[in-house]
């Protein structure tokens, strides 16, 4: 059995990676910067294939010991709300330096499509943090994805309880499954190290007007969605669908049936009454 090292693993895709990963058979170092139940991590699955390690990106706490164990590293921890420089460049290069010295043979990457088309100051940081992993002598392998089903539902959460929801409503948003991003992400662990793999699309591009009003009608809303107008060249970037790959669109679960399973309902439900009602 395999040791494979997953920052950022309480996350919604580290959570993920760390299930697929038990389930195809590695021993999971799961990192966080606070103590964590393994079983909490592993969910429905083996708890005792997973361990949880002390990791400090920003402070550098814990990062030579947690990569001294581990054969492959999968670098899910991010902060798009925090501090990104911290975090997803200098916590990145620390890392990387630790796994180079460890003598880590994969170091996987997972990062956004648009990085390096939106000048968003995340979005930069990231692009940042690719450079660092494909500058490295570590073996590895960059694995963009467009925007979770879950980020977009975020968004549209803290809009949900007032009466009126002011939206960028034509920015392009190609929404994707987590999990299908996990499963993507094992499988390039298990494979050679590509340097740079093929992107992950969700199934449809949208825009976040129609998004939202799927969303409204799967929660049962009455909302009047306004479109808010949004200046400059990072909102142009996404109106422009540069945070897209529709030739990429290999991920099969939808933000209709996505958001059924959320609710408990059915997915071809959701999806005709979100056809009745978006546009």
């Amino acid at each position: 059995m395999n040791d494979v090292l997953v920052t950022g693993a309480t996350g919604t895709l580290g959570r993920a990676l760390v299930g697929r990963l038990v389930d195809d058979g590695w021993r999971v170092l799961a990192a966080s910067r606070t103590p964590t139940d393994a079983s909490e991590i592993a969910g429905a699955n083996d708890a005792a294939a997973v361990e949880w390690v002390e990791l400090d990106l920003v402070e550098g706490v814990g990062i030579e010991r947690a990569v001294e164990e581990a054969d492959a590293v999968v670098h899910a921890a991010t902060a798009p709300r925090g501090d990104p420089e911290a975090v997803d460049v200098r916590g990145t290069e620390r890392l990387l330096d630790a796994a180079e010295s460890a003598g880590v043979d994969h170091f996987v990457y997972p990062s956004i499509v648009g990085v390096d088309a939106i000048p968003l100051s995340y979005y930069e940081r990231k692009r940042e943090g690719e450079r660092a992993v494909e500058a490295s002598p570590v073996p590895s392998t960059v694995l963009r994805a467009t925007q979770f089903h879950a980020f977009v539902e975020e968004i549209l959460g803290t809009v949900a309880k007032i009466p009126v929801w002011p939206l960028p409503t034509t920015f392009r948003i190609q929404p994707v499954d987590h999990r299908e991003v996990a499963d993507r992400l094992v499988d390039s662990l298990a494979a050679e190290p590509l340097g740079r793999a093929a992107p992950v699309g969700g199934p449809a591009v949208h825009t976040l007007g129609e998004l939202a009003g799927a969303y409204r009608e799967a929660r049962g809303l009455r909302r009047a969605i306004v479109r808010l107008p949004v200046p400059g060249v990072v909102a142009k970037g996404f109106r422009d669908g540069r945070a897209t790959r529709p030739d990429r669109a290999v991920g099969t679960v939808t933000w209709e049936s996505w958001l059924a399973e959320r609710d408990g309902g059915s997915a071809e439900s959701a999806a005709e009454r979100a056809g009745a009602t978006s546009g």
